[in-house]
Parts: structure tokens; C-alpha cells; sequence
């Protein structure tokens, strides 16, 4: 999901929307309600998305005031929701490259990782700054491990 909003007069041969936030999640299947509960626990209840015509968002429509969507041929998808195919090859891309072997119960982490340097690409200097405060605000997801305690 990436947070964007139309621009009013985008130059010629630039993207239409500007970037806000992204999100990415890794879900267990492409249902219907799946698609629904993540978008009901991620999205403003106030807001419009904007989707193409998967059978899988079938239920955003409940959980938004307003949705539009379009079924997209696969070469003009970039056109309608450029950021999302932008962030996702980047990911794809940066993957690829940098890791070899991605598990599966590590993909979240990887996932948030690239959502986290993505929402800052326009922070410059003040970057330094925000990473000091989410490093002594960060909690973690996973459980601390000791090895070689208790004499073993």
C-alpha cells in the first residue's frame, strides 16, 4: 500500500501522484477477506483507494468511504498506480541483489526494513535525527536470545 494523492499539474513525462507512506505486509493467502482486514487495520476509514480490479479487493469497499477500481492492462498499471509498481520492483530488486536465500519467517522484517528506508528518501538531513529517535523508541518484534547461559 502506498499513501499518495493526485497532483494537480504534474510536469509532462512525470509520475501523476506524489508519494506519501508505504506499507508492505506479507499475508497467507489472496482472499477477499484477507485483503479486507489488512486494509481495515492499515487504511483511515475516510479514505479513497485507489485499486485495480484483483478479485481479492473485492471487500475494501466495506471498510473505506470511497474506492475506485479499474481493471488495468499490465502495461499501463505503472500509469495508475505508479508508486506501488515503483516499490515493488525496488524490493524485487533490492532483494535479488542483497539477499541470497530470503526465509520466509524473515520476510516481514526484510519488508519493513525497505518500507522504513523508503519513507525516509525524502528526509535528507534530517534523517540523521529520525534514526537517533526511532533507535531509542524501537521495540522488537522478536524474542531475545542468550546462548551459553545457565552452564549448558
Amino acid at each position: 500500500m502506498v499513501e499518495s494523492e493526485k497532483l494537480e499539474n504534474p510536469k509532462k513525462g512525470k509520475k501523476n501522484r506524489k508519494c506519501g507512506h508505504l506499507k508492505m505486509q506479507v499475508i497467507p493467502d489472496l482472499k477477499a477477506e484477507t485483503f479486507k482486514t489488512v486494509v481495515k487495520k492499515s487504511v483511515n476509514a475516510e479514505s479513497t483507494v485507489v485499486m485495480d480490479n484483483l478479485a481479492a479487493h473485492s471487500g475494501v469497499e466495506e471498510v473505506t468511504a470511497k474506492s475506485e477500481r479499474q481493471t488495468v492492462p499490465g502495461k499501463d498499471a505503472p500509469k495508475v498506480l505508479p508508486w506501488v509498481h515503483i516499490a515493488i520492483s525496488n524490493a524485487k530488486s533490492l532483494f535479488k541483489d542483497m539477499y541470497h536465500g530470503i526465509k520466509e519467517a524473515f520476510l516481514q522484517e526484510y519488508l519493513n526494513e525497505f518500507c522504513y528506508k523508503f519513507n525516509r528518501m525524502y528526509f535528507g538531513d534530517r534523517l540523521f535525527d529520525r534514526l537517533m529517535l526511532a533507535s531509542i523508541s524501537y521495540k522488537p518484534t522478536f524474542t531475545h536470545r542468550r546462548y551459553g547461559a545457565g552452564g549448558g
